[in-house]
Parts: structure tokens; sequence; C-alpha cells
């Protein structure tokens, strides 16, 4: 009698960006290749899809959650463009919008690349001081997705050593589902570290594999 053959299903990658990449490359100390982080994740760990989670600055461009599925990246980069040659802007606006737009730049690459992006509009918020603080947590979204497609993968990949994860990862394993975690070990909170067990990996030890050489 012949076995019925079947596909198993894939992990699925979830990429907390604000947590593994917090600092750029000035606190990790390497610049990141991303075209070689998604083969890497996609041929170890047998990752069919990848999702990246993170805030991106609008400067005015209009944008509802409630009524668009995503934000147009080249929309956005054209409005940031031409409001970036204003010149009714200051020199700080000017210099602020031109990193904006390297910002958008870098999204759209990983579009390109095979990320599927998840972006949310960061907020900016003042104090009676004058400080501004900018804020664009994408905790929620992430837990969102990882319930959302529940059914679709036999095991979460995450790179995030965010704590507040621990709940849903912990769900996850009751559920049968297997879970590993790729994140900076000195932003990874101990109950995930406990949680991950022999699955944790340190992502500061993929320098040589992960290095952008130019």
């Amino acid at each position: 009698m012949k076995q019925r053959s079947h596909r198993s299903k894939a992990f699925y990658s979830f990429i907390d960006a604000s947590n593994l990449f917090y600092g750029g490359e000035k606190s990790l100390g390497w610049k990141i290749d991303y075209r070689k982080l998604l083969h890497y994740i996609k041929k170890q760990y047998n990752v069919s899809k990848v999702l990246y989670y993170a805030g991106v600055e609008l400067n005015g461009f209009e944008f509802s959650m409630l009524e668009k599925k995503s934000i147009q990246l080249a929309v956005l980069l054209s409005y940031l463009q031409r409001k970036q040659k204003s010149r009714s802007i200051s020199k700080a606006e000017s210099i602020s919008l031109l990193k904006n737009i390297q910002r958008v730049k870098f999204y759209i690459k990983l579009e390109e690349f095979g990320y599927l992006l998840r972006l949310k509009p960061v907020k900016i918020f003042r104090d009676e001081d004058g400080h501004t603080t900018k804020k664009a947590n994408c905790d929620v979204d992430m837990t969102f997705d990882l319930m959302r497609y529940f059914n679709e993968y036999a095991g979460a990949l995450i790179l995030s050593g965010d704590g507040d994860f621990v709940v849903v990862l912990k769900y996850l394993k009751e559920k049968g589902k297997a879970v590993k975690i790729l994140a900076r070990g000195e932003r990874t909170a101990r109950e995930i570290r406990q949680l991950a067990g022999g699955d944790f990996r340190d992502f500061s030890y993929l320098r040589e594999i992960l290095k952008f050489r130019g």
C-alpha cells in the first residue's frame, strides 16, 4: 500500500525590526546584507514567508489605517521627494526628509528582495518642554499575524527578543507549533530564552555570514 505523499508546512518568519535592528549599524557594529538574511533564514529554517514589521514616517502624507491595506511606498517616496525640494521648508526639515527618503528607498528594496512589509505610521509626541518622542510599536500587528496565519505554518521563526511576545509564543508551543528564536543576545528577554531553550540562536554570531561587504 502506497503512503499518501504530502508536503509538510514550512515555517513563517516574523521580524520585529525595532527590536532586532534597534540603533542600526552603529548599535550592531556591522552592516546587514538583507538579501543574504532572507536567503539564510529561508534555507536554514525552511521558511516560505518572511514578514517584516517596522515604522515609517509619513511627514504629512495622507494615509488611514481604516481605509487602506498598506502604505504605497512608491507614492510616498514621490511625495517626500517633492516636499524635500520645496523652498518653504527649513534646513532641518530638509535633512529630516532626506533621511526619511532613504528609509523609504530601503523599504522598497526589501520588497524587491521578497520581504512582506508590515509598515506602521510613526506617531510623534511632543511634551511641554518641546521634546519629541517617536513611536511605531508593531507588537500588536505581529501578534495578530502570528494568530491570523496560525493554520498556514508548521512553526514560527521569530527575529525578536522582546519579552512582550512570550504569551503568544507560549500559546503557539502549547498548540504544537515549533517556535525558534533568532535575536540579539543583549536585547533578548530572559523569558524568551527560557521559552526557546535550545531553539534560541544569537543573531550576532551570524556576522560573517550576513555582513554586507559592498
